[in-house]
């Protein structure tokens, strides 16, 4: 029972094992395709690289002949007297410009052309006489013909007033002013408008509303130009209006364009941030010369380890693998 007990050595061949357990020429082909892929994405990356930092981005114009046709002022007609104001003047005008309208050569107001050719915005008058005129622009702010002046005539209750081709700073006049459109703005950069009050009497309450939902009141207490800053979030063409009252209920109201442009980010000004895809480039190269190295060091390896074995085996005057016994 005992004797089956017994544990015995098993009796090897006294062979070696086939030492080469690795596929090298698997390996090796996974190495040759991964290569290849990091190669066409090196090259992709450099062949369209991008804004580097540092870099500068620039904003070129194409010069073109400036608009041949002029606005024309439909709404209101000549001669027509208002009580009220603001009023809303409306006409004709090239597609793809933008119509700025003048009250005795002041800036009124500016809206965009819509794609039917027709415009429409609401303006303030001055007391007395109003030589109104319809200018267009296109995208290089180049003007084309003015329109045909028409006169219309503000009945306001103002002490004094008169028809007048100037503007009286010196009665209860109230006019709100600022330039005539606003170009080149990027979302999410501050927009400062310059607004100055003309006449009236302080305090002022000055309204923006910005044409995105938002307005902000600004209270005055001078005739002084002042700013109002804004960041439009999108791209787009947006209609500012912008309306003050002062301490005698008196109200001024201006109706002013403002372009946002559509590439949000890249604007005249040093990039700070570079292309990710030239700084993984940085990374995997390294890694993939490190992984060449060890394949190749461990195939250089095992070569060397066999080709001892098979010296040894020389010398010793024995076939490969085999241990000679040794006799008592």
């Amino acid at each position: 029972m005992y004797e089956k007990l017994k544990i015995s050595h098993h009796e090897h061949s006294l062979r070696l094992r086939p030492h080469e357990h690795t596929s090298y020429l698997p390996l090796l082909l996974l190495v040759v395709i991964v290569g290849i892929v990091l190669a066409l994405f090196t090259i992709s990356a450099y062949a369209s690289p991008g804004p580097q930092s540092g870099s500068i981005g620039l904003n070129g114009s194409v010069p073109a002949a400036p608009p041949k046709d002029s606005a024309t002022i439909s709404i209101p007609t000549d001669g027509q007297h208002f009580t009220t104001s603001p009023i809303t003047v409306s006409g004709t005008c090239p597609t793809g410009t933008l119509v700025e309208i003048y009250k005795n050569d002041i800036f009124a107001g500016s809206t965009p052309c819509d794609d039917g050719g027709k415009y429409s915005l609401k303006i303030d008058l001055l007391f007395g006489q109003n030589s109104l005129i319809a200018r267009v622009y296109d995208v290089l702010n180049q003007a084309g013909p003015p329109s045909k002046a028409i006169t219309v005539f503000y009945d306001g209750s103002f002490a004094q007033a008169a028809p007048s081709s100037f503007l009286n700073l010196t009665g209860e006049q109230l006019i709100i002013n600022t330039d005539a459109a606003y170009r080149g703005i990027f979302p999410n950069q501050t927009l400062n408008v310059p607004l100055t009050i003309i006449g009236g009497t302080a305090p002022f309450a000055v309204n923006v509303q910005w044409g995105d939902l938002s307005n902000k009141v600004i209270p005055r207490s001078d005739n002084s130009t002042f700013n109002a800053s804004h960041a439009f979030k999108r791209p787009g063409v947006y209609q500012m209006n912008i309306q003050v009252t002062d301490s005698k209920q008196l109200v001024a109201f201006l109706t002013v364009a403002a372009f946002v442009n559509g590439q949000p980010g890249i604007n005249a000004t040093t990039i700070s941030s570079s292309k990710p895809s030239t700084n993984k480039l940085l990374l995997l190269w390294p890694v993939y010369a490190i992984i060449i190295t060890l394949v190749t060091s461990f195939w250089l390896g095992e070569r060397r380890e066999k080709r001892i074995l098979t010296t040894a085996a020389r010398i010793q005057n024995t076939p490969l693998g085999i241990t000679p016994r040794t006799t008592a």
